[in-house]
């Protein structure tokens, strides 16, 4: 019998594909980012379409990447390298990323970092799930933003809170696995969520692991992400 011919790895072509896709989205949110530049809330009736067309760009543009990194975690391909950091630096450096989203929501971001906090993490991993976070938070919330650090005992808790809604009891988190907030009813996945849990359960400290939490409350009253990395 001749041996049959071997099967190309379908995951090697999505991989590829997913790749194509976050680079055609970055180059189409630049576009977006520009024209909102470019035009004045006040004087332009179609500010708030762009607005709302740029965050969806961003959002679908995030979760590729979240795809990628859980594929390169899962392949042991990612390479994960914790630094220390002043944490006050780290997060002026994701705001300043996630600005033009900011500006163009009309959204009020209160920042609040406790002086001289430095900490041991990775900073690509954790900016991409708090840059997440606050995407998420900009979208719900009514009219702030609150994106907080500060240590909790032993770990590092960088918190982020709005004044929305909050998130539905079937959502809230208290450290446990990601995965319980996938509801295909609603069309969300948990993709984030599933990459913030990685991230977090990749930070190790003398026995102690990083998680997630999403409450509601908070300074705002509203939903709160938690990531907490020891």
């Amino acid at each position: 019998m001749m041996e049959s011919e071997q099967q190309p790895d379908l995951s090697v072509f999505l991989v590829s594909s997913v790749h194509d896709m976050k680079n055609s989205l970055g180059l189409l949110s630049a576009m977006l980012e520009k024209m909102l530049a470019d035009l004045s809330p006040e004087d332009s009736a179609d500010y708030d379409q762009l607005a709302h067309m740029f965050y969806e760009v961003k959002r679908v543009n995030s979760n590729l990447i979240h795809l990628l990194a859980v594929y390169k975690l899962g392949k042991e391909l990612y390479p994960f390298d914790p630094q220390y950091h002043v944490v006050c630096d780290f997060l002026d450096e994701v705001v300043s990323q996630a600005q033009p989203l900011i500006a163009s929501s009309k959204v009020r971001l209160e920042i609040e970092c406790e002086d001289g906090l430095v900490w041991h993490f990775d900073d690509d991993l954790v900016s991409g799930v708090v840059n997440h976070a606050l995407n998420n938070a900009v979208h719900y919330t009514r009219s702030k933003v609150k994106l907080l650090a500060r240590q909790n005992g032993k770990l590092l808790e960088l918190r982020i809170e709005d004044d929305g809604r909050g998130y539905p009891p079937s959502m809230l988190l208290d450290g446990s696995s990601g995965r319980k907030a996938i509801d295909f009813a609603s069309g969300s996945t948990g993709l984030g969520l599933y990459f913030a849990e990685k991230v977090a359960q990749l930070h190790r400290n003398r026995g102690s692991v990083g998680c997630i939490k999403l409450e509601n409350g908070g300074a705002y009253g509203g939903g709160c992400f938690v990531l907490q990395l020891p």
